[in-house]
This record gives C-alpha cells, structure tokens and sequence, in this order.
C-alpha cells in the first residue's frame, strides 16, 4: 500500500504536525490569548478531539465550515453533530459556549442604554437574534429619555398577523411604568423586509399607542446584513414613514 501523502497527513492531524512549542496551550501561555486564532482558541475550549480527530483539525474543520466564529454562533445541535468527529456531549458543549458568547455580548450593551435611532435599537438587539430559527417579538420599554427601562419577550415562534396583540406590548409599558417603547422581532431568513401581516400589526400598534397615550417610537426588524438586498441588515417603520 502506497504511504500517505506528506500533505494529507497534514491535513489529518494539524495537532501532530505542529511543534509542542508552537501549540495553542503553550503559545498562549507565553504570548496570551490574543495570539491565538479563532481555530486554535476554539480548540482550546473543545479540549480534546476524538479518535481519527485531533482537536485543533476539528476546531478549524468546525471555523472554516461556518465561515467564522460568529458564524458558528447560528449553528443548532443538529449542525455540530453532522460534523464528523463531533458527538452529542461535544454537540452541547459548543452551544453552551456560543450561548456565552452571545450573552457577553447582551450584557456588555450597558444597563440604559439610549435608543433612539434603528441603527442602535437593531445593533442592541442583534446579539438576542444570533442563531434564532424561529421569529421571537420583544418590546423595548423607555424612559422620557429614550433610555432602556426593561426589555420584555412578547411571543416566540409566532408567525403571521397573530406575531403579537397590543395588549401584550402595552401591559409591558404599563408595568414598567414606561413613557415610549420600541418594538423588535427578527426575521430567521436574515431578509428583514416586512410582510403584509408585519405591516398590518405595525398599524394596529399605532392605534393603541395612540389611544393609551404610551408613544410607540418605532417597529424594528432585524435580519443579516448578507441578506439585506440593501445591506443594513435591519427594516425601520420609522424611516419607512409608517409611524
């Protein structure tokens, strides 16, 4: 039998052919981890690899099939299992450390932060709708200066012209003793180009808004910049002229 090739054997165990001194763990501890990759600090968290799969092979296996680590942030349970190498236990350890990642990034917004434009109500928001598969409706609850008081869950899974009632948005505000709120939901294909039914519940949010005296500053749907055929990755009713 022919013997492997130099380069396949390579490509088979990144970890082997790589000089102990020149592994993750030691160059992180001489150099810290802002000198590792996206590949080798995965590999750093996964630990281990599996038999036939060494772990840095696996952590760039895992970064190049996503595109990028925040890629890998959209990936289910479903997703890290059909890559080989990759079982159950592995599968949730990943999501876990994904799951952090978004969290840090939830956390790290700042307690009131002022939310007054789409561009910062969508790029607030974008961190919860990372890896959503399914449309989710919140409602931003503020104070006189536009500054977050509470964000609330309305529904999840919802689709069509039952997303939401009024009643639901506005008992929020009313508890939070809010004097405007924004209204978020997500568009799982990454387009956020509204539907009929988007618009229809926009309108009647209007109309409540309007009879409790509570301003409903705007409705915001938030997608994927890569999806957007114009870019932005969010679709404001506010600058669409329809509040």
């Amino acid at each position: 039998m022919a013997d492997t090739p130099p380069d396949a054997a390579l490509a088979l165990n990144r970890l082997a052919s790589t000089a102990v001194e020149e592994r993750p763990q030691e160059r992180m501890q001489r150099h810290g981890p802002g000198a590792l990759s996206d590949a080798e600090l995965l590999a750093m968290l996964l630990r281990s690899g599996t038999q036939g799969h060494d772990v840095l092979t696996l952590a760039h296996g895992l970064v190049n099939e996503a595109g990028s680590l925040a890629d890998l942030t959209r990936w289910t349970q479903r997703d890290f299992e059909k890559r080989k190498g990759i079982g159950r236990v592995k599968a949730l350890q990943l999501l876990a450390v994904m799951e952090v990642a978004k969290r840090v990034l939830s956390q790290e917004r700042g307690s009131q932060p002022v939310l007054d434009q789409p561009a910062s109500i969508a790029a607030f928001c974008r961190p919860a709708c990372l890896g959503l598969a399914v449309e989710k409706f919140w409602v931003l609850c503020l104070n006189r200066r536009n500054r977050l008081l509470r964000q609330v869950e309305i529904t999840s899974g919802t689709a069509g012209s039952t997303l939401v009632h009024p009643r639901e948005v506005f008992r929020a505000a009313i508890e939070a003793s809010a004097s405007a709120v924004v209204c978020v939901h997500n568009h799982p294909s990454g387009d956020p180009a509204p539907s009929a039914a988007d618009v229809r519940v926009t309108r009647t949010l209007r109309e409540a808004a309007q009879t409790i005296d509570i301003a409903l500053l705007d409705h915001v749907i938030v997608g994927d910049p890569r999806h957007d055929p114009i870019g932005l990755g969010y679709y404001s009713f506010c600058d669409a002229g329809v509040l």
